[in-house]
């Protein structure tokens, strides 16, 4: 007969010299193991002695599954900022209801297990070709209709990744009793979008917001402005610490500013890239994704000696094929592109599209020219004006891009692997089906847009005064007086050049006087 506390289990099975009674629902699961595969009766964890025990215990959460973050499926995030990881692997913990399905199926066959997996890797293979045509598709697309839908579609990406980014460090159960600190992550985000976002509209487009009512005051005082907000929110922090959760709100500041910094930060320069050019916004980008594939298919081809541990199926040889291919292939693109000047040509305006264009008065590096060969001291010297070759800088700049995209903006994914495996997870989200995280796809075009936008400005750039540096010199450094007087003098100016007539200029003095 059934022992009463043990319905499923007999005398003989029920253990004599157990210290301390378990749970009932550890006694349901021994319980069906023993009845139902025939093992022996699982002895119950031991307490621990000391209270750094429990409290290593009690912080661990290895295995823990959370719901809210995988949309009701999926796998999702299996651990926190307490698990303590080294090697990397997952933790195999299973529930009770994992154990009674285990204990229910009967054994598959091999041939079962093969179609099984078969038709799992087919449906993702599937899913992953369907997904890749999307964003292809939405990326060319978005290209053609002009700067501002690619500027949406980065503003987009740096939200979603830094949503990922921050779930990672989430704890459910405390930000449950910590309302704040969720809202707390949106408010720093919204404050650094709110600084980096004016610098931009204000450094591109000065000739607008300066002479505008309503924006020249915000214009004036942006970064004033952004440094209140932040203030407030660094206030609002501290205000909100609470006993027993220092540690999880110090946690959460500064994982939500170094998120802010790696991507959105990052990201920002990207846009940036686009405002200067088209150009330095799709090359870039292109040669990542060139190299990446080339990555995979030369490891796959030739791949024997491993690369770094991080990614145990990147190889040397995979490494190097794939830079003299994107080489290659940037050279070939650049070549295309200069031919069309709303690749080329800055924003003057966010109404044009590939088809309507862009006019401007083209960057000398795009200009064709003719480098010498420096003498060389075994050859004579009629022979050293033979060994020229014409060619536009930009293509020589490609070279520093392209490299620059094969050896070490890779590295941007190694770090993102080893943040995985710090936490035990494959994927940062799963914001694109079959492919992960939005993170996971972004990770090396981040440090390859901030490169792009520093080696721009520190090579490329042209640092000439334009209007909307006048504009800003003249609302910010002159009084009321000397603008009139700077109105006036343009006026005189302009009729001596026969731009407009004299009762122009006489309306414009009656226009003065009146106003002093």
């Amino acid at each position: 007969l059934p022992h009463p506390n043990h319905p499923l289990c007999d005398d003989s099975s029920r253990p004599t010299d157990r210290p301390r009674r378990p749970s009932r629902r550890v006694e349901r699961i021994h319980c069906l193991i023993s009845s139902r595969i025939r093992l022996p009766l699982l002895s119950p964890p031991k307490r621990p002695r000391t209270r750094a025990h429990r409290d290593m215990m009690a912080r661990t959460r290895r295995g823990v599954k959370f719901p809210h973050k995988t949309n009701g499926h999926g796998e999702g995030r299996r651990s926190s900022f307490s698990d303590v990881s080294e090697d990397g692997s997952p933790s195999k913990l299973k529930t009770g209801a994992a154990l009674d399905n285990i204990a229910e199926q009967p054994p598959k066959s091999p041939e079962e297990e093969k179609r099984e997996a078969y038709e799992k890797k087919k449906a993702n293979f599937l899913t992953r070709t369907f997904w890749t045509f999307v964003m292809f598709g939405g990326f060319f697309a978005a290209l053609v209709m002009g700067h501002i839908y690619i500027i949406c579609i980065m503003t987009a990406i740096q939200i979603i990744s830094f949503k990922e980014v921050i779930a990672i460090a989430s704890v459910p159960s405390r930000a449950r009793q910590l309302r704040s600190a969720k809202s707390l992550n949106w408010y720093w985000l919204a404050t650094t979008m709110y600084f980096l976002y004016g610098e931009s509209v204000i450094y591109y487009f000065k000739h607008i917001v300066l002479v505008d009512k309503v924006l020249l005051p915000l214009a004036t005082h942006h970064r004033f402005i952004s440094f209140i907000l932040y203030i407030f929110g660094f206030v609002f922090f501290v205000t909100s610490l609470q006993a027993g959760h220092y540690k999880f709100q110090f946690t959460q500041f500064a994982w939500t500013h170094m998120a802010l910094y790696l991507i959105v930060v990052q990201a920002h320069f990207i846009m940036n890239n686009v405002f200067e050019g088209m150009i330095w916004f799709f090359l870039p980008a292109a040669m990542v994704i060139t190299n990446d594939i080339w990555a995979y298919l030369c490891g796959i081809t030739f791949g024997r000696t491993q690369l770094i541990a991080l990614s145990p199926k990147k190889t040397v040889e995979g490494f190097v094929g794939a830079w003299v291919f994107t080489i290659i292939f940037g050279m070939l693109l650049t070549n295309v592109l200069m031919r069309s000047d709303f690749f080329l040509c800055p924003v003057n305006d966010l109404g044009a599209n590939i088809f309507t264009g862009l006019e401007c008065t083209r960057n000398p590096v795009f200009n064709p020219k003719t480098y010498s060969l420096p003498p060389l001291f075994f050859l004579p010297p009629n022979m050293h004006k033979t060994f020229s070759f014409t060619v536009a800088p930009m293509q020589l700049h490609t070279l520093v891009l392209a490299t620059f995209a094969s050896l070490i903006a890779p590295f941007g994914g190694f770090f993102a692997s080893g943040l995985k495996r710090t936490f035990k997870i494959k994927d940062f989200g799963d914001s694109i089906p079959g492919h992960g995280g939005m993170t996971d796809r972004m990770d090396c075009q981040f440090i390859m847009g901030f490169f792009t936008y520093m080696y721009y400005h520190s090579f490329i750039a042209l640092h000439k005064v334009n209007l909307g540096d006048v504009m800003e010199m003249a609302v910010t450094g002159l009084t009321v007086e000397e603008q009139l007087e700077l109105v006036r003098g343009m006026g005189r100016y302009l009729s001596n050049q026969g731009v407009w007539g004299d009762e122009i200029i006489q309306c414009l003095d009656k226009a003065l006087q009146a106003k002093r």
